[in-house]
């Protein structure tokens, strides 16, 4: 005998409810009952129903509420910052993120001194950038777990203390133990991965809006800016001691200062706090589900395979662009070449001043454009990151060409190049607070940024050195090879730039709908599985009970 629902929702006029509700339980079968507000799919084709109870919020799976439900027990946020507050956190947040940028690229400032110190080659140079991004890669996706779940300003001093300790120990490393230098840059991968990961999600639970497009444009603006100041206070510092080794030195002392302030400025705000004005019932998922939750999300996934493009192009360019122009100007008899340490870091330095500048200009123009577009094209932000990637191809390509004739008209496409490149930094953090919900942002960063290390700037130093010392196999010991051999496989970056720009394009395609959704989820309203099938619930109805059984 099979009951239909049509004939139990009659039960409730003939017998008292709570005989109603116990006779449910004693028939055999499936019986779902959802009091608050939220949507259950049954299988096998069944309806949806939907249920709430007067008074109640949902806590459907990775949404948030605006009130706490009278019955089950959830983890409640309801800390409320200052505005004054939040303004000071993201300060100190921005210059720590600095002090981070500027060490990863104080190596690629002095890698010609580190080249002649140790004696290494090309392909063994990249190293030093490789295992960095590959214990950033293994470490992302634990500190993205960890960073939804548990207390972030204690995740991310754990890890800058981590940092602090390994930087400061890799200026002592000798000449005989370059092994040892590779392990402690390896190390040094721990508190970018604690900090990159959970950073941005803290100022996206402070602000929401136009207001976080400012303020993470003020964040990621520190990524060119701190890059550029490690080439620049790198070589600077290398110069004015003659040693190589103390421009290492002073980034954990600055670091040390961003501990201080992160430990006694910096909050833990509430996930979700600027969705839902303040206060949130969060109901926590597995990370399988998270993870589920991500590869379905058309934009995060299409984003992240442009930023990986992106990733490999400014990695590769980053590390190799001061040697590159060394030898170029070698070559063309503007230096001599570098026969013991410490070398003419001058490249360096000028890189350092592009780079800092471009990136600025880039950044802020970039965002500006997000914020007077966003309101009339909604799928502007990649439209925005898909022409930088595009446009920067040429410029790049043009630089590299040029760079063994006319050394000015190659820090010109440099500079362009870079500007437009920089155009996306801010936009793309912005992508991904607002397409993800805000219980699964630290898993997003965590995902994102493992893919787009993995598959880009892990590999593309020592990439694009391995392929150079393959060529110089050709005509090894002339200095007109030695930059051939970098210009040849510097040329794969144009390529893999105008990849980046079509996935940008992919992900215009799907950024509509995938915002939408992922408001509605932190609104409490539920989004089902079809595009088509949404359901938003009234805020008072009485309980209702959906179920399927049958009778034997």
């Amino acid at each position: 005998m099979n009951l239909g629902v049509d004939t139990v929702r009659s039960i409730p006029q003939i017998v008292p409810y709570t005989s109603y509700v116990t006779f449910l339980f004693q028939i055999s079968g499936l019986v779902a009952m959802e009091t608050n507000g939220s949507v259950m799919s049954l299988q096998d084709g069944e309806k949806t129903c939907l249920s709430s109870v007067s008074n109640e919020t949902s806590t459907r799976y990775g949404s948030i509420a605006d009130s706490l439900p009278t019955s089950e027990p959830s983890t409640v946020e309801t800390t409320v910052l200052s505005p004054r507050r939040s303004y000071i956190t993201v300060a100190v947040l921005c210059y720590v993120n600095l002090i981070n940028y500027m060490d990863r690229y104080t190596i690629a400032g002095v890698l010609l001194s580190i080249q002649k110190f140790f004696v290494i080659t090309d392909s063994t140079s990249g190293l030093l950038q490789t295992v960095f991004v590959c214990s950033f890669i293994i470490l992302a996706p634990i500190f993205g777990y960890l960073g939804d779940r548990y207390n972030r300003k204690f995740i991310m001093i754990g890890g800058l203390s981590v940092w602090v300790v390994t930087t400061l120990s890799s200026s002592f490393v000798t000449e005989s133990n370059f092994w040892l230098l590779v392990l402690l840059r390896a190390l040094v991968g721990t508190g970018e991965a604690s900090y990159s990961t959970i950073a941005p999600t803290i100022i996206g639970d402070l602000f929401s809006g136009a207001k976080r497009t400012v303020m993470i444009s003020a964040f990621y603006i520190f990524i060119p800016v701190g890059s550029g100041l490690g080439y620049i206070i790198g070589s600077f510092v290398a110069k004015a001691t003659g040693d190589w080794r103390w421009a290492l030195r002073l980034n954990p002392i600055l670091g040390s200062l961003g501990l201080v302030l992160l430990a006694v400025l910096c909050p833990n705000p509430p996930r979700g706090a600027s969705d839902t004005h303040g206060g949130s019932t969060i109901e926590h998922t597995s990370y399988l589900e998270d993870v589920k939750y991500l590869l379905k999300n058309k934009s995060f996934v299409w984003s992240s395979l442009g930023v990986t493009a992106m990733a490999f192009l400014t990695g590769a360019l980053a590390f190799w662009t001061p040697i590159f122009l060394s030898r170029a100007q070698v070559t063309q008899g503007i230096q001599p070449p570098c026969i013991t340490e410490p070398c003419d870091t001058s490249d360096s330095y000028i890189f350092g001043v592009v780079t800092v500048v471009t990136g600025i200009l880039g950044v802020s123009l970039g965002s500006t454009i997000s914020r007077r577009l966003r309101d009339r094209v909604p799928n502007a932000d990649p439209l925005i990151c898909a022409v930088g990637m595009l446009s920067s191809a040429p410029c790049f390509f043009a630089a590299i060409v040029l760079a063994s004739t006319s050394i000015p008209a190659t820090y010109v496409f440099i500079g362009i190049g870079e500007t437009l490149l920089s155009l996306n930094w801010a936009i793309l953090a912005d992508i991904l607070l607002y397409v993800v919900v805000p219980t699964r942002r630290a898993t997003a960063e965590a995902l994102q940024i493992m893919v787009c290390h993995l598959l880009g700037d892990a590999g593309s130093p020592y990439l694009l050195g391995a392929i150079s010392d393959a060529l110089r196999t050709y005509q090894p010991d002339t200095h007109v090879w030695n930059l051939r051999s970098l210009e040849y496989s510097f040329l794969l970056c144009p390529f893999v730039g105008v990849l980046g720009g079509l996935f940008f394009l992919m992900t215009a395609l799907y950024i509509t709908k995938d915002r939408k959704n992922a408001e509605l989820l932190a609104a409490g309203t539920i989004v089902t599985e079809t595009d088509s099938e949404r359901a938003r619930l009234p805020p008072q109805t009485k309980t209702t009970l959906c179920f399927k059984f049958s009778v034997l």
